[in-house]
C-alpha cells in the first residue's frame, strides 16, 4: 500500500493491527469490526441491533482493550437517572461548596447497554455528549476525554418495558449494524475458546489515545473528489424524494456518509475515496435514519430494500475515482 505521507501508512498500519486484534476475540466478524473502526476513526457513535448473546457487548469491551482507551459501560434500565450518566454537583460541607461528581460519560468509549429501556429523559442525557463532547452540569461545561464515542446497544425483538429511541437520538449515531448468529464452525470456535478462558483476558493492547487520534488525523486527509462528495449527497437526497419514506435523510448523514467513507478508505489502504466505499456504507449509516410510510409498513416492506433500489438505480462516478487513483 501507497499513501503520501508516512504518517498515513502508519496510521494505516496501526489501524490494520487494531482490527485483527479484536477479531481474536470477536469470531466471524470482520465486516462488523470494520465497520465498527471505521466509526472510531471518524468520530461516529455506532448502534448495535441484535437479540441477545451474540457478542455486543464483547466486541464494544475488546475494542476498547485493544485500543488502550478507557471503558465504562452503563446498564440502562428504567431507574438510571441522567444525572448518573452526565454527572451531578454535591455539596462538600467541609468546603462549604458544590464539587462535580463525573457520570459515566466521562471516558473514550461508553456503552449504552439496552438504551432503549432507559426514559426519555435519561436518553436525552446523551445528545450533548454525542454531538458536542461535552456535557452541561448546573449551568457549568466540562469536556469529554479526547476521543469519545457512544456504542449503543437494543434488542429489537423485545419492546415490552422500552422507550424507542426518537429519531432526533438515531440520527446522532454514525450507523446502525448487526452482528447476525454465528456460523457453525464460528459458533464451535466460540465453545471451544471460551473452554480455556475468557478470550478478552488475553487481549494485547496495540494502540494508545495518542494513536487513535493520528489515526483520525489521517482519516481527515483522506482525499475525496468533488464527484464523489455529489454522488454522497445525492444517494442522501434520492431518500427525501421517495414517496415510499415519510421521514429522508438530513444533511447529518450525508456529513456521516462522507466522513465514514474517508476512514472506510484509510482501512482498506487507500488515501482516496472511491464509490465502493461510499456504497459499502451506504446502508449501516442511512437505515436507522428513515421511516418508511403507512403504507409502506403495512405491506412489510423493508428500508434496506428501499435503499439498495436507490443505490442500484444510481449512476457511480467511475470517472472521479480512477482520477484520484492516478493522482
Amino acid at each position: 500500500m501507497e499513501f503520501s505521507e508516512l504518517r498515513d501508512q502508519n496510521s494505516y498500519e496501526a489501524a490494520k493491527a487494531l482490527t485483527a486484534e479484536v477479531e481474536k476475540v470477536v469470531v466471524g466478524k470482520h465486516h462488523e469490526v470494520t465497520l465498527l473502526v471505521t466509526a472510531l476513526l471518524a468520530g461516529g457513535h455506532v448502534l448495535i441491533e441484535d437479540v441477545p448473546g451474540v457478542g455486543k457487548t464483547t466486541l464494544a469491551s475488546a475494542l476498547a482493550g485493544s485500543a488502550g482507551l478507557s471503558f465504562r459501560r452503563a446498564q440502562f434500565t428504567p431507574d438510571v437517572m441522567a444525572s448518573d450518566i452526565t454527572g451531578f454537583s454535591m455539596y462538600n460541607r467541609a468546603k462549604e461548596s458544590f464539587e462535580f461528581r463525573e457520570g459515566l460519560v466521562m471516558c473514550n468509549i461508553l456503552l449504552a447497554d439496552e438504551i432503549n429501556r432507559a426514559s426519555p429523559k435519561t436518553q436525552s442525557s446523551l445528545l450533548e455528549a454525542m454531538e458536542e463532547g461535552r456535557v452541561t452540569v448546573d449551568g457549568k461545561t466540562y469536556v469529554l476525554p479526547e476521543p469519545f464515542m457512544v456504542i449503543a446497544t437494543q434488542n429489537p425483538s423485545g419492546y415490552v418495558g422500552t422507550y424507542p429511541l426518537p429519531e432526533a437520538q438515531l440520527d446522532r449515531f454514525a450507523m446502525r449494524i448487526s452482528m447476525g448468529y454465528p456460523t457453525e464452525e464460528e459458533e464451535i470456535s466460540i465453545v471451544t475458546d471460551r473452554a480455556a478462558g475468557n478470550p478478552a483476558a488475553r487481549l494485547k493492547t496495540v494502540c494508545s489515545v495518542e494513536n487513535i487520534n493520528a489515526m483520525r488525523a489521517s482519516a481527515a486527509r483522506v482525499r475525496i473528489a468533488p464527484e464523489i462528495t455529489r454522488y454522497i449527497v445525492r444517494l442522501v437526497q434520492k431518500t427525501r424524494d421517495e414517496k415510499r419514506f415519510a421521514l429522508g435523510a438530513s444533511p447529518r448523514a450525508s456529513l456521516a456518509l462522507m466522513r465514514l467513507s474517508r476512514a472506510y478508505a484509510l482501512l482498506r489502504g487507500r488515501d482516496y475515496v472511491t464509490p465502493e466505499d461510499v456504497s459499502a456504507l451506504y446502508l449501516p449509516v442511512l437505515s436507522h435514519r428513515l421511516v418508511l410510510s403507512q403504507e409502506m409498513r403495512m405491506n412489510h416492506a423493508r428500508v434496506e430494500d428501499v435503499l439498495g433500489e436507490i443505490l442500484r438505480e444510481t449512476e457511480a462516478p467511475i470517472r472521479a475515482a480512477r482520477a484520484a487513483e492516478k493522482q
